[in-house]
């Protein structure tokens, strides 16, 4: 009977630790998943130019896509 209490208490914490560490990111989110205005994450890595083979950071590559890039 003890161990079935004891069960059912650390159940009880395992749920409420996951609902409260989902609500605490959904109402602060890490700085990894915070993004621009254009929906870019501020830490993304930089890609491939494929014209030219050098990395560009993919801010500029969304700004060039939607017409503000050089």
């Amino acid at each position: 009977m003890l161990a079935r209490l004891l069960m059912r208490l650390f159940v009880a914490a395992s749920a409420i630790a996951v609902v409260a560490g989902l609500a605490f990111v959904y109402v602060k989110p890490p700085e990894g998943l915070r993004v621009t205005r254009e929906g870019v994450p501020h830490l993304s890595p930089p890609v491939t130019n494929p014209a030219t083979g050098e990395a560009i950071p993919l801010d500029r590559l969304v700004q060039h896509f939607k017409g503000g890039g050089r």
